[in-house]
C-alpha cells in the first residue's frame, strides 16, 4: 500500500491550508479530473469504495474552537476541498463526532447522490453504554443529514464500559436500519477479539489505527489477522505528522529506494 496524506484538491484554492485525507493505493489522479479511478471491495462487505478516501479530521485546535466557541475555521474552503473530491469520484468520507467536520461532510454532500456514497463516523470513546451510544449515533446523523451511516466505528476502546454493552447498542442500530456496517478504531487485536466476540449477528467491518512507514507495530500481529479475515484496515497518519512528505537522511535513501522498485509510484 502507498499511503499519501494530504493533498490541494482545486488549484484555485489559495487559502494555504493543507487538506488531509486517507489514502489506501494512490492511482492516476490529476487536479482537473480523473482517469482510471480505482475502486476497492470494502473487505468482507464487497462495497466498492473508491482507493482514495477523504479523511476530515483538521487538528486539535480546531475542535477546541468548535466546541467552546462554536466557530469552525476555514470552514467554507474544508467545504470546498471536499466538493471537489466528490466532483473528481471519491466516494468514501471519514469523519467523527468529536472531529466537529461531520456537518462540513454533510453541506459537502449537498448535489451528489447519496446512496452512491460510502459515509463512516465514529462515536467517542465517552459515549459507549448502551443508551449513549444510540443517542450518539442519532445525533451524527442529524449532523450528517443522512438516514444511515455506512460504517460505524467505536473511535477508542474504554475498559471502564463492557465491550458487551456497546457492541449491543452497535447491533441494535444495524438492526433499525440506521447503520450498515460495525468498525472498531485504535484497538489492539485483543480488543478487537473481544468485540468481534460480543457480537451475535453481524461482524467487525474494518479497524482505523495508525500506519505508516514509521510505525508499523500492526505488522506483528493485527495486520495478518484482518487480512485472513477480510476486516479492512483503515490507516490515519500515513505520511507521520508530514515527516515522510520531506524525508531526509536514511529515511529519503529507504522510500527512494521503495519507490524505484515501484516505478516512481
Amino acid at each position: 500500500l502507498i499511503f499519501v496524506h494530504l493533498m490541494n484538491l482545486s488549484k484555485a484554492d489559495n487559502f494555504g491550508k493543507r487538506i488531509y485525507v486517507i489514502v489506501f493505493v494512490f492511482t492516476r489522479f490529476s487536479l482537473n479530473g480523473y482517469e482510471d479511478m480505482e475502486y476497492r471491495e470494502f473487505g468482507w462487505t464487497k462495497v466498492k469504495v473508491t482507493s482514495i478516501g477523504m479523511g476530515t479530521y483538521y487538528d486539535a485546535s480546531y475542535i477546541v474552537t468548535s466546541l467552546l466557541f462554536h466557530h469552525q475555521m476555514w470552514r467554507k474552503e474544508k467545504v470546498a476541498a471536499l466538493k471537489k473530491g466528490l466532483d473528481l469520484g471519491i466516494n468514501l468520507i471519514d469523519t467523527a463526532e468529536i472531529c466537529q467536520s461531520e456537518g462540513i461532510v454533510a453541506e459537502a454532500m449537498e448535489g451528489h447522490d447519496r446512496d452512491s456514497l460510502f459515509v463512516a463516523t465514529k462515536v467517542f470513546w465517552t459515549h459507549l453504554r448502551y443508551n449513549s451510544v444510540l443517542n450518539a449515533a442519532e445525533n451524527s446523523l442529524k449532523r450528517l443529514k443522512c438516514s444511515y451511516i455506512d460504517l460505524y466505528q467505536i473511535h477508542f476502546p474504554n475498559s471502564m464500559v463492557p465491550i458487551e454493552e456497546t457492541m449491543r447498542a452497535m447491533e441494535k442500530l444495524v438492526e433499525d436500519g440506521k447503520v450498515r456496517y460495525l468498525g472498531v478504531s485504535n484497538f489492539s487485536l485483543e480488543q478487537m477479539k473481544k468485540a468481534e466476540e460480543a457480537l451475535s449477528k453481524n461482524k467487525i467491518a474494518s479497524n482505523q489505527v495508525e500506519y505508516n512507514l514509521k510505525s508499523r507495530g500492526i505488522e506483528k500481529d493485527l495486520l495478518s489477522y484482518c487480512e485472513k479475515k477480510s476486516i479492512v484496515i483503515l490507516p490515519y497518519r500515513p505520511i507521520a505528522h508530514g515527516s515522510l512528505a520531506d524525508p531526509q537522511g536514511k529515511l529519503k535513501n529507504v522510500m527512494d529506494a521503495i519507490s524505484t522498485k515501484r516505478d516512481g509510484k
